[in-house]
């Protein structure tokens, strides 16, 4: 299976483009946002969980990558709620669940084989930082050999200079309405544009809150061996 599959090219998928579609367990659902393989697959999802439903014991050998943004996702390791970042290493296990229901981004075998940190960071009591320009805070959750994802939050009528991501760039739109110079993309956008990119963003009245990560296209991960060349 090949959804969006080509790192080449520029996704964008705004709310009324992405369809739940169920999973092979009853009451969890997921747009996949990008699929290179079948079950076993790298992929970026949205996986929702019905209230009491929930995955057996199983081994994630490429790694596993979740930001919790609705609800409470739960393990046997804990529970986790909105605004919950986890890093679960290749080779680790886990039984997840969801009492109540959740929503989840999803990130598969997308992890560089030495990379064994495991994570769990509560952002609703992270500590922000300044960002490069005035209006912008950074909230940084992973780096490894250069590939770095953090929560970005933007103040109202915020500025970017123009910059180029030689490692690519993803954001999935948390809260408010992210924009640069191609589009504006309201809350649950999720955007993925190729190595060399680049872009003017801003925001206006509203502000935004996003999810980013950098310098994962081409970054030699281990589900790089489900990508197909395009034709």
């Amino acid at each position: 299976m090949q959804i969006n599959a080509d790192f080449s090219a520029r996704v964008v998928l705004l709310p009324g483009q992405q369809q739940f579609v169920p999973s092979p367990l009853p009451g969890v659902s997921r747009v996949m946002l990008d699929r290179a393989g079948d079950e076993v697959a790298r992929a970026t999802s949205l996986v929702r969980y019905a209230p009491g439903s929930g995955y057996s014991s199983h081994r994630h050998d490429g790694g596993e990558e979740i930001l919790v943004l609705d609800g409470i996702f739960s393990d046997e390791h804990g529970h986790y709620p909105a605004g919950s970042y986890l890093r679960n290493p290749p080779g680790s296990n886990h039984q997840p669940y969801s009492e109540q229901g959740c929503l989840l981004l999803v990130k598969l075998w997308q992890f560089a084989a030495d990379d064994h940190t495991k994570l769990v960071i509560d952002t609703n009591s992270g500590d922000w930082l300044p960002g490069l320009v005035s209006g912008l805070s950074v909230l940084p959750l992973h780096e490894h050999n250069g590939v770095n994802t953090a929560l970005v939050r933007w103040a109202a009528n915020t500025q970017f200079n123009r910059h180029t991501h030689p490692g690519g760039e993803e954001i999935l739109v948390l809260d408010g309405v992210f924009r640069d110079e191609f589009a504006e993309y309201p809350t649950g956008s999720w955007l993925r544009s190729p190595r060399y990119s680049s872009h003017t963003p801003f925001t206006t009245t509203e502000g935004a809150l996003i999810y980013v990560k950098t310098g994962h296209l081409g970054a030699n991960l281990l589900g790089d061996k489900f990508i197909q060349a395009p034709a």
